[in-house]
């Protein structure tokens, strides 16, 4: 079964805050619970000895008062040291004497009350009226009744309340201080894996001069001499790959000179040829010809690689850039230019930038039924060109391999021709070294638009005739 969507998994570094987090909320509930705990304990107990002791203290003042011939019990009670939060009963013949008027002894529990009429001394908390209290039991056997004492636990109650919201905000604190620490641990202890994130990111860029610190730490040393190492296998391949490509290339060359030369002084005198010769004859040309194509697109490549390449840049107006390209490389195709771009001013290699558009128009012409317009736009990073074609268009899965070296697409129709793949590859290459890029889209109505983008010159800057480019990854 498959969800329409799916939950998204926190990072490293907020899986390490949280778990900071958690277990500082776990045991600062854990602590505030056993503070709490023995908190009660303490005052309860504490509290349970001091009305024990009173209590004790005012029986035998009110065992001496029953001892009198015509005791008033219930007057004397209201004379005794109890306190605004206690109240005094006593039971004797079977009749019950209050402190106040309005007292309810029905209000004691009937364990304790049985104990002490039993002789037993007792203690018991119970509830009444939403509140704590103690009742004490005291036995007067030598008058024959039972002395009680009822205490209000209502300010113990108060103080507990207020005990544990104070703990419940200290759980809140800790909680906070302890994502607090976990967040600058995280970012402590994964400094070195963005570390290796941001120089992996160079590298994939194309700058295989990038090396980590080797840090202090053994354990990270480790990791940094590791990928420092991988890199530089990495680096020592790819120059070992640009450099037999570009020596091959070269070895190539003279042959695939001499071939196309030989072909030309056989093709001044055919005749007495039959047409199979003939037609032998043009299958050599032409297949030379590519040969040919292909060793240049090797050796410009190469040079990218080996940071050999050299642009000789000059201003030229995007306007008229654009109608120039459709006038030599687009013939008889529609060439539009938006107002707000044709003046726009262009610092470029015009030699490299009109090859890309004439390999995207062969890649046209091979795969897609020709070009049927060129476009220059204005757009956020400066200017757009787009080309459009008549083919099937470009699968969204195949955009970025399309300008992959010996890439030609898929398994539609772009994949059917007979290009080696390095045409789309070069054009890449070309915008790359003027800072743009180059993307595949769907144009409107049907088939592929593929864009280069390129920064606009200020007027203001200083011209430049040569730019190098450093080492590029292929």
């Amino acid at each position: 079964m498959s969800w329409p969507f799916r939950r998204r998994r926190l990072g490293l570094r907020s899986r390490v805050t949280l778990v900071y987090s958690v277990g500082a909320l776990v045991l600062a509930a854990i602590m505030a619970t056993l503070a709490f705990g023995l908190a009660r304990k303490y005052l309860l107990g504490e509290r349970e000895t001091s009305a024990k002791r009173q209590t004790f203290a005012n029986a035998q003042l009110v065992s001496s008062d029953l001892r009198s011939v015509n005791a008033d019990v219930t007057g004397f009670l209201g004379t005794l040291p109890t306190g605004s939060e206690s109240d005094s009963l006593v039971y004797r013949h079977g009749q019950w004497f209050v402190s106040s008027v309005g007292l309810d002894y029905n209000r004691l529990p009937a364990d304790i009350v049985a104990k002490g009429r039993n002789g037993t001394a007792a203690t018991q908390r119970f509830s009444y009226a939403g509140s704590t209290q103690i009742a004490v039991a005291v036995p007067l056997k030598s008058v024959n009744a039972v002395y009680f004492q009822v205490f209000s636990l209502r300010e113990l109650d108060s103080t507990l309340r207020i005990l544990s919201a104070s703990l419940a905000v200290a759980a809140l604190v800790t909680t906070a201080a302890g994502a607090m620490l976990g967040s600058w641990a995280s970012k402590r202890a994964l400094q070195p894996v963005r570390d290796v994130a941001v120089a992996a990111g160079d590298i994939a860029s194309g700058n295989l001069d990038t090396r980590l610190r080797v840090a202090e730490d053994p354990d990270l040393a480790k990791l940094a001499g590791a990928f420092n190492a991988m890199v530089d296998a990495v680096q020592t391949r790819i120059a070992r790959d640009a450099r037999f490509a570009s020596d091959v290339s070269h070895e190539l060359r003279s042959p695939l000179t001499t071939l196309a030369t030989s072909l030309v002084v056989l093709g001044r005198n055919t005749s007495g040829w039959t047409d199979a010769q003939r037609q032998a004859l043009e299958l050599m040309r032409d297949e030379t010809t590519g040969f040919q194509r292909l060793v240049e697109d090797l050796l410009e490549i190469s040079r990218a690689d080996a940071g050999a390449t050299a642009l000789v840049l000059d201003d030229v107006v995007a306007g008229e850039f654009a109608r120039r390209v459709g006038a030599t490389v687009y013939p008889g195709v529609p060439v539009e230019v938006a107002p707000d771009a044709d003046e726009l001013l262009l610092r470029i290699d015009k030699r490299r930038l009109e090859r890309a558009f004439a390999n995207l128009a062969q890649n046209a012409d091979k795969y897609a039924g020709g070009a049927v317009r060129l476009g220059l736009l204005r757009s956020r990073a400066g200017v757009r060109f787009e080309v459009d074609d008549a083919g099937p268009g470009v699968p969204l899965v195949d955009r970025e391999r399309v300008f992959e070296r010996f890439s030609r697409g898929g398994a539609g129709r772009r994949a059917a021709g007979t290009g080696v793949g390095l045409g789309l590859a070069l054009v890449s290459e070309h915008v790359a070294l003027h800072r743009g890029r180059v993307a595949v889209e769907e144009r409107p109505g049907g088939g592929a638009r593929f864009v280069i983008e390129l920064p606009v010159q200020d007027p203001q800057d200083p011209p430049q005739l040569l730019q190098l480019q450093g080492p590029r990854q292929p």
